[in-house]
């Protein structure tokens, strides 16, 4: 039965018993995350196999039996793309140890205790980092009961268990930037984190990123097109929702006064009134206001990006980034002159009518007037894919490779605060790698070994093997269904509730709810 209700009728045919992986029983029992089936004596009674998983992080497919540990490791002779002044660079070799990249040079010496990848006709880049993700979240993006949810926060419900972790992996990205949804004129804190599979939810987060929030405009956040029982929240119109922000950051800007005022009081002064009261949704956007918080907002319309241009120097701060920003070609100077950040889409357009504009050379364009520019994702399907995103500014425009690559590293890790420590392939940095076996901008480049810290989150031959053991294990039970007692199964019914692909505008919080969706 699924979750809607409906009946489906299966059937099968009795196999033998699935076969042993290639490998050795010892093998398979050491190197993948299901045993193998016990061996039946040939002269004894035949018993059934006994398939047991191994206890693993996540606890699902391809969950990790123990973390990697930080290596030490000599590559050798390998196309280097390091995102920095220095380009794309052949027969280079690298060594990283202690989770950084230690030595970058030619025909370097292989350290005592270092192993060693032979790197010929491979490329080595940094990990991708996608500026707009939603993955490894439960439960929801939107909050969707005001228009007003700063007090939120992304990391009160990560999912260390997505399987889009492993995924994304698999397609060279270590690092993503957790956004709120588009539901809201000023939405809810961000998280940013590295992708650590099987780690918990608190190994996700990347420590040292800038605080975020996400704001929106448009559309989604005025919900008047959304249907009768959306038209009952303010705002519903696009100068409402400027006329909103205003009223928020005015708010704020009286909030950490009183706050600032209270503080300058002497310890006397203090016992004889009470302090400001806490308000955690005004904290937020005063942050904002202070620095302390980056913005990161959902845009698309070019009236619309320079009313919150105006709004953000009228009220001193700067937009760290527009994100989506598809007419930002139409006024790429004002972008640049204000210091904002743009992440857009490789080639979206026309799936809603306030994208009819979208181009396939904004990205170009903006990075010609001197906008720092990345290629996003927004959908965890696009996220794993992000290096076929960038190289698309190749084909459309003819960026160079070297550019189109920086807009999936070091430029989206500038816009996240984090370009000092990741981002760029130099020594000191955090050994963040991708091990491709082609040009990492080809629709035929797969990674086959990524690092985050220097620890080995993927690997393409682990991968292969974790990819048998599970379809023997699955094999084995379907058999052992099919052969068992018929009248055993009598009344039993199975139902599964598929976990949602979350959008930026879902309108639904528990899996199961999914009763419309718009991008």
């Amino acid at each position: 039965m699924s979750a809607d209700g409906a009946v489906t009728q299966l059937a099968g045919s009795r196999l033998p018993h699935a076969p042993l992986m290639p490998e050795t029983e010892e093998d398979t029992r050491t190197n993948t995350q299901a045993t193998s089936p016990k061996t039946v004596s040939k002269t004894g009674p035949k018993t059934e196999p006994e398939y047991l998983s191994r206890l693993t992080s996540p606890l699902q497919a391809y969950g990790r039996s123990e973390l990697p540990g930080t290596e030490k490791l000599h590559i050798r002779n390998v196309i280097l793309w390091t995102s920095s002044e220095a380009g794309i660079i052949g027969n280079s070799d690298l060594l990283m140890a202690d989770g950084k990249i230690e030595k970058i040079g030619t025909d370097l010496s292989t350290p005592a205790g270092y192993q060693v990848i032979e790197g010929a006709d491979m490329h080595l880049t940094a990990g991708i980092i996608d500026e707009h993700s939603h993955i490894a979240v439960n439960g929801g993006l939107n909050e969707m009961s005001d228009a007003i949810t700063s007090e939120v926060q992304i990391a009160d419900v990560l999912n260390p268990d997505d399987i889009a972790i492993y995924r994304s992996l698999a397609g060279g990205v270590t690092t993503a930037n957790l956004l709120h949804g588009s539901a809201n004129p000023i939405g809810g804190q961000s998280q940013v984190i590295q992708l650590r599979w099987g780690e918990s939810a608190e190994g996700l987060k990347f420590a040292q990123a800038h605080q975020g929030i996400k704001f929106a405009l448009g559309e989604n956040v005025k919900q008047s097109n959304w249907g009768e029982r959306y038209t009952r929240r303010f705002p519903q119109s696009r100068m409402g929702v400027k006329a909103l922000m205003s009223d928020a950051f005015n708010a704020a800007r009286d909030y950490k006064d009183a706050q600032a005022q209270y503080a300058e009081l002497r310890s006397r002064e203090k016992r004889k009134q009470l302090s400001p009261r806490p308000d955690y949704r005004l904290q937020a956007i005063a942050q904002v206001l202070n620095g302390e918080r980056d913005v990161h907002i959902h845009s698309y319309v070019q009236s619309e990006i320079l009313m919150f241009l105006r709004l953000a120097e009228a009220y001193d701060f700067k937009v760290t980034a527009f994100t989506h920003v598809l007419e930002g070609y139409k006024l790429a100077p004002e972008l640049a002159a204000h210091g904002a950040g743009a992440s857009t889409f490789a080639d979206w357009w026309a799936y809603k009518f306030e994208v009819y504009d979208a181009i396939p050379q904004n990205a170009c364009l903006m990075m010609n007037a001197g906008v720092l520019t990345s290629i996003n994702s927004d959908d965890f399907e696009m996220q794993r894919r992000l290096n076929q995103e960038a190289a698309k500014s190749v084909k459309y425009c003819d960026m160079s490779q070297e550019d189109a690559w920086k807009m999936v590293t070091i430029n989206p890790a500038k816009q996240l605060g984090i370009d000092a420590i990741t981002g760029s392939v130099e020594e000191g940095k955090q050994a963040d790698l991708v091990l491709w076996d082609a040009n990492p901008l080809s629709v035929y480049a797969k990674s086959q070994a990524v690092w985050i810290g220097g620890k080995r989150y993927f690997d393409r031959a682990e991968d292969r093997q974790m990819t048998q053991a599970i379809a023997s294990e699955r094999q084995a039970l379907i058999q052992k269904i099919l052969g068992s007692d018929p009248a055993r199964l009598q009344g039993e019914t199975t139902s599964e509730i598929i976990e949602p692909l979350w959008q930026c505008d879902t309108q639904f919080n528990a899996w199961g709810q999914n009763k419309e969706s718009r991008l």
